[in-house]
């Protein structure tokens, strides 16, 4: 199951946040589009928009949790620690994914 959210997570990170590290690193800041608040808002107010950016940002958490877990695992070699370092990367990602949600939905 883990593996299953990293993979998602690592294609959904891939496609979805260069395009908005492009918009919100070079774009925006360099005055290339002008972006209003009702316009952005507007994007962001369908359901379908929201239920997206949880998923991104939720996909992007279990990823980080797989990769940050057998980092720790095989490159710092903390094998004695698996279970602890399993349900701390694991747990911070399920409890940050429902923050997410909540921020989202009461947007």
């Amino acid at each position: 199951m883990w593996w299953s959210l990293f993979g998602a997570g690592g294609a959904i990170s891939a496609i979805f946040l260069p395009v908005l590290l492009f918009f919100t690193g070079i774009v925006f800041p360099l005055g290339l589009a002008e972006p209003s608040h009702d316009h952005l808002r507007s994007l962001i107010d369908p359901w379908y928009s929201r239920l997206l950016i949880l998923a991104i940002i939720s996909l992007s958490l279990f990823h980080w949790a797989h990769r940050f877990r057998f980092t720790l695992h095989e490159g710092l070699q903390l094998q004695s620690y698996d279970k602890l370092i399993a349900v701390l990367c694991y747990g911070a990602s399920i409890v940050l994914s429902g923050v997410t949600a909540f921020i989202v939905w009461t947007m």
